[in-house]
């Protein structure tokens, strides 16, 4: 498998980022399409709406968001299959919106894909 990135959608796009996706259920707050460059918006491999709610970035929650997170990833193989495709040939760069680095969905998501 090739690189896999994580990165706030509100850094600069940079050449290394290979396959952008953006992993939010939400479009985020002052960023243009134009301005994203992304290769995919998937909706459908975020959180859902409850759970994101539930959640809201508390940072005490965050080992618990995980652990439902995961259970909700177990019904996205083929998404998940997708990604891991993507991977083997290119770096994937999973775009968040969140404030905090090291506790979002695209953390537990690189790591459910294996890094």
């Amino acid at each position: 498998m090739k690189i896999i990135k994580l990165k706030r959608i509100y850094e600069k796009p940079s050449d290394d980022d290979g396959y952008r996706i953006l992993v939010d259920r939400l479009w985020p707050r002052g960023v243009s399409k134009a301005e994203a460059k992304l290769d995919e918006w998937d909706k459908e491999i975020a959180p859902s709406t409850e759970l994101r709610k539930w959640f809201d970035h508390k940072e005490e929650r965050f080992a618990e968001f995980s652990k439902r997170y995961r259970e909700e990833l177990k019904d996205k193989g083929k998404e998940l299959d997708q990604l891991r495709e993507i991977a083997k040939k290119q770096t994937l760069t999973l775009l968040y919106a969140a404030k905090n680095p090291e506790m979002n969905q695209a953390v537990v998501l690189k790591e459910e894909l294996g890094h």
